[in-house]
């Protein structure tokens, strides 16, 4: 493939994404254009504006121009860590595309910097290959992950070889990267666990146990609902009961098999266990009968690995006490229903397992949950 020596490109619209004005690509929008590399296109891109104004919209970051890059990969990959963070889908076709003479060539000529220690250290990790570099014997540790910018773990490990904390929330096989959005923060500020305890504290423990069985059964009625299931009474009791123990038992993929076989009503029909062909999730066009998708699965030959790594990222967060509990739950749970393991009662277990995080994170007490499939039900839009 054919690579322009020019990153920065002028434009008004990029990938059906209309710029606030006309600007310059920078950071990872320039090396997706310039690599023409296929990927997920980061929510909030980067651009150089011809005018002197720092903004933000719902879809851009806006900077100055003295906020221009070097013309070069390294200069928009250090504008990229600097301003937007770790993109770990867009690195790694970054570095797919880039022989590994190149990137070495790269960060020997600036060994010891901040950036270029993180992309040294970024690309062993995201390819497994090891450069042909020297370990660093000297300077200062420094954080992966901008906390700043994103949500980090503090249970961080050291790379001495090169002088890292290596403080990302998962593992190579399953590594969510979540942006401190100001909405994030605001949430996060109101401290709704805190909220919860006190308000628990002053009801009595009868009260408190009946409304709890009441909130579980709920749940578990809401959640067939989602599926646009309408189950018999016992399926929804033994759902509810399922949901009850959540956060006493280890998520394992043996785990997550137990929870599909609680679901399922009749396997006679369904596939039980890890799929071993193509996932689709959508519905088929009336008249033609074309396949309408509304959700890729992940490749069932990737599904063990993928399994693996969000079981390790799983037990990585739950012994970060510091790591947002919502947070946490929000990249196991969701991370789960897009991989999309099961042929069926993937829905069912992704919202099981938030229950089961925000409990093992004590964002909760032990046997008490929130309504999330009820709340989902009123807001299937924003849901979907």
């Amino acid at each position: 493939m054919a690579i322009s020596n020019q990153f920065s490109h002028l434009l008004t619209v990029f990938q059906g994404r209309t710029a606030p004005e006309e600007g310059y690509l920078a950071g990872y929008g320039a090396l997706i254009k310039t690599f023409e590399l296929q990927v997920v296109i980061p929510d909030i891109l980067a651009m150089i504006s011809l005018k002197h104004k720092r903004y933000d919209t719902d879809e851009w970051m806006v900077y100055t121009p003295r906020y221009m890059p070097e013309n070069s990969i390294m200069g928009h990959l250090t504008f990229a860590l600097k301003y937007e963070g770790i993109d770990l889908g867009v690195l790694k076709k970054i570095f797919e595309n880039l022989p590994e003479v190149d990137i070495t060539h790269l960060i020997a000529r600036e060994p010891t910097g901040r950036y270029s220690r993180m992309i040294w250290f970024l690309y062993e990790w995201l390819t497994g290959k090891k450069l042909e570099l020297p370990n660093l014997s000297s300077g200062n540790y420094v954080d992966l992950v901008d906390a700043k910018i994103q949500f980090a773990t503090s249970e961080f490990e050291i790379s001495q070889r090169h002088r890292i904390r290596n403080n990302l929330p998962g593992v190579r096989d399953f590594c969510p990267m979540v942006r401190k959005t100001d909405k994030i923060r605001h949430f996060g500020e109101l401290n709704f666990s805190a909220q919860i305890k006190s308000v628990l504290d002053h009801i009595h423990p009868d009260i408190l146990l009946r409304s709890a069985s009441f909130l579980i059964l709920k749940d578990s009625k809401a959640s067939f609902a989602i599926e646009s299931e309408n189950p018999a009474q016992n399926r929804i009791q033994r759902w509810g009961r399922t949901i009850g123990l959540a956060g006493q038992r280890d998520i394992t993929i043996e785990e997550l098999q137990r929870l599909q076989q609680t679901v399922i009503e009749n396997p006679r029909f369904t596939k039980l266990g890890i799929r071993e062909q193509e996932g689709f999730v959508g519905e088929h066009d009336r008249r033609y009968g074309t396949p309408i998708t509304s959700h890729i699965s992940a490749k069932w030959t990737d599904l063990n690995k993928l399994l693996n790594g969000l079981i390790e990222t799983n037990k990585k967060l739950e012994k970060d006490a510091d790591f947002d509990a919502v947070i946490a739950a929000a990249m196991i749970a969701f991370g789960f229903v897009f991989i999309h393991p099961f042929v069926d009662g993937n829905g069912r277990i992704h919202r099981y397992l938030i229950h089961d995080v925000l409990i093992r994170k004590e964002y909760v007490s032990r046997g008490l949950i929130f309504p999330v499939s009820a709340i989902i039900t009123e807001r299937m839009e924003a849901y979907r």
